[in-house]
């Protein structure tokens, strides 16, 4: 199974579309049209639309009511427009515009991509080639070493944050949890959640205490270390080829605890103990190095693992 065999609808380019005149007056509060949900998150809502003075269909996002007046999410959501805008590479998501809607809420719009998310791959990972999936953490690598060149740490890599579109295209997406700093290169940390409460589910961030998800956590961003650098996302990456390696995650915990006393102080398993699939020497030597527990003796770069994973492919 390739890729590109899933099916899209994708609209056809008509004249009537593309010369119909502007109005006159352009009102900004009736540009976007035919709604659609397509996720609907802790805070955010995301929902395709279509932008009818440019008659193509969109991504809109927007806060959900409840936290649509929050100020601390605002800013939050701000940070990830912005973010996500001035991160112009080809591995990322487009953003179009940010604006308020006719209630005065913030809203942004991006390029509507159609695919697949890398965890719904990896639930059929004996479908896939293992060059076409080391294909795709090249590829998020890539738009990671031009976020980190930006001075931008993503903090929330996993597989539900990537998607794989039909003619093989990768996109890094939720700059969400994007760690950024001041041009004085002091610390600018969103103050918590009031109402942020623990979780025990494995799989979502832990809120209020840690920002990301806790199977994808490195050492430090467990921690909450202030100095935290772009060494993180190269853990959390390496936990993703781990699992394309092995289908499983490095830490074998049950509970939350478990799983950061894994992640603090216990190895995993080598990925060619650990699978039921071939493993090639150099690219169970990438994951073992992303997944090193002092920053300092990982993969320090993207570019670094990029080069590795690169010739492992030769």
């Amino acid at each position: 199974m390739k890729f590109s065999e899933k099916k899209f609808d994708y609209a056809s380019v008509y004249l009537e579309e593309t010369d119909k005149a502007l109005p006159e007056k352009i009102n900004i509060h009736t540009r976007y049209a035919y709604f659609k949900t397509i996720a609907k998150g802790g805070k955010c809502l995301i929902q395709s639309c279509k932008d009818l003075h440019l008659s193509r269909v969109i991504c809109y996002k927007s806060l959900l009511p409840e936290f649509a007046d929050d100020p601390i999410e605002q800013q939050r959501f701000l940070r990830e427009a912005r973010v996500s805008a001035m991160l112009q590479h080809p591995n990322t998501v487009p953003t179009y515009e940010l604006g308020r809607d006719n209630k005065g809420h913030y809203y942004f719009t991006m390029k509507l991509v159609h695919g697949y998310t890398l965890r719904e791959i990896l639930d059929y990972r004996e479908r896939y080639d293992l060059s076409q999936l080391v294909d795709v953490i090249i590829q998020v690598a890539h738009a990671l070493e031009y976020a980190h060149a930006h001075g931008v740490i993503h903090r929330d890599i996993k597989p539900e944050n990537i998607l794989v579109g039909p003619f093989g295209e990768v996109a890094l997406m939720d700059w969400g949890l994007a760690k950024v700093w001041k041009t004085d290169g002091t610390d600018a940390a969103l103050p918590l959640d009031k109402g942020d409460t623990d979780s025990d589910n494995l799989s979502i961030t832990r809120k209020g205490k840690l920002q990301g998800t806790i199977i994808h956590m490195s050492p430090e961003q467990i921690d909450k270390d202030p100095n935290i650098d772009g060494r993180t996302d190269i853990y959390s990456l390496g936990t993703i080829l781990y699992e394309i390696l092995t289908a499983q995650t490095p830490s074998s915990g049950k509970t939350m605890d478990q799983i950061i006393d894994d992640i603090k102080h216990h190895e995993p398993t080598l990925p060619s103990a650990a699978s039921q699939f071939k493993v090639p020497p150099l690219l169970e030597r990438a994951a073992m190095a992303c997944l090193k527990k002092k920053p300092d003796e990982r993969i320090q770069t993207a570019n670094e693992l990029i080069r590795l994973l690169q010739e492992a492919s030769l």
